[in-house]
């Protein structure tokens, strides 16, 4: 039998193996507590870390160097109005928020916060946002780091990821936390010399606060979540892209390669397909998880791009509370892909509440058979 890392990377070069990787991204709050009432005892081992795998779901390995690429220090925590209903209160990042109460479970919430006001509003705001954001101090990283070296250097059977997911939040995500989605969109053309200030910025920041790491130990792949991408389109043009972003996309994913990492991966929901192009130019060769409810799919792109783009995600999440009837069907669709390589199929987001442990369930049980090779049994 093949170790986790060993079927990671002949998934990813597209070789045959005993079978594919067995990911996913892990489930809402509120699915939790509706999978506790259901199942119980079926849930009561979950770790409910699924990034670095869930054994009672035969869920892959993974091990990830936490490294801290968020504001250092971070914003103090204030609430500045609360009632029955909401509360509004400024983030560890400088953001106020209003949240609505009904249906949070464990902090996490029913709906998205209503965005109020964000730490840049004009150029002048950003010295006091970068003083936040100094590579490389040691704070970023763990105490034990120089320990864990020794061992992430000798023979490995899992893969190894610099940062946790949404630690090194890239271009887009970034700008649109210091700025705002409707700000930002008017800052790529009001304040361009801030813009270009920014993204090289950011650039630099990363490749600082990673270098450390690199020069000492290989990884196996780096993630940078982006969230650029709406249901209709990029949230910017290919031209903004290619103008503010590309050069510095370009020469962050040319310094990971440098030190040795196989793969660069991009994740970004909604529709991201006029994109693609940029950031294959730029180096990435991994995207995800190709949301479903954005009339995107694995079959789409791997036709329109070809082997050059790995592909995770593309399980509609929505087709899981149809049952096991159209589970079955859905999952037979990715049989060519799953053959092919190069395809890491998970649940195009985390599992809403939704959906029923029974459905999930099947849905792990199915997904398991096709990640085997067994396709008849997607015919049962």
């Amino acid at each position: 039998m093949k170790t986790d890392l060993q079927r990671f990377f002949d998934c990813m070069d597209y070789r045959a193996s005993d079978r594919r990787p067995n990911h996913e991204l892990g489930a809402w709050a509120q699915t939790r507590a509706r999978w506790q009432a259901e199942a119980p005892d079926a849930i009561a081992d979950f770790t409910w870390d699924w990034f670095k795998g869930e054994p009672a779901l035969d869920m892959d390995q993974r091990e990830f160097i936490p490294v801290n690429y968020s504001f250092l220090p971070v914003h103090p925590r204030e609430v500045l109005e609360e009632t029955d209903e909401y509360v509004i209160a400024r983030n560890t990042k400088g953001i106020v928020t209003k949240a609505l109460k009904d249906g949070t479970v464990g902090g996490a919430r029913m709906c998205m916060d209503q965005y109020l006001s964000f730490p840049v509003s004009r150029p002048e705001d950003f010295p006091a946002v970068k003083k936040r954001l100094i590579a490389g101090a040691a704070e970023r990283y763990p105490a034990d780091l120089e320990e864990r070296y020794a061992g992430w250097a000798s023979a490995r059977d899992i893969p190894l990821v610099l940062g946790r997911n949404c630690a090194a939040n890239g271009f887009y995500w970034r700008a649109r936390e210091w700025m705002g989605t409707e700000a930002l969109s008017f800052a790529w053309y009001d304040y361009p010399d801030l813009m270009h200030e920014m993204m090289e910025f950011f650039a630099d920041f990363i490749i600082e606060t990673s270098r450390p790491v690199l020069e000492k130990v290989q990884i196996d792949y780096f993630c940078l979540n982006e969230d650029m991408s709406m249901k209709s389109g990029p949230l910017l043009s290919p031209d903004t892209y290619r103008t503010f972003i590309f050069p510095h996309m370009k020469r962050l994913v040319d310094f990971f390669r440098s030190h040795g990492t196989r793969h660069f991966a991009v994740d970004t929901d909604g529709d991201p397909t006029v994109l693609i192009p940029l950031l294959l130019d730029a180096g990435v060769d991994v995207i995800w998880p190709i949301e479903r409810a954005s009339d995107v799919s694995p079959q789409q792109w791997r036709q329109q791009f070809g082997k050059d783009l790995r592909l995770w995600g593309g399980v509609d999440k929505r087709v899981l509370v149809k049952g096991p009837e159209a589970i079955r069907a859905h999952l037979r669709e990715f049989i060519p892909l799953i053959e092919e390589g190069g395809f890491i199929p998970t649940i195009d987001h985390t599992a809403p509440p939704d959906v029923s442990w029974d459905n999930f369930r099947f849905y792990m049980d199915a997904k398991r058979a096709l990640l085997l090779g067994d396709f008849a049994a997607l015919d049962a």
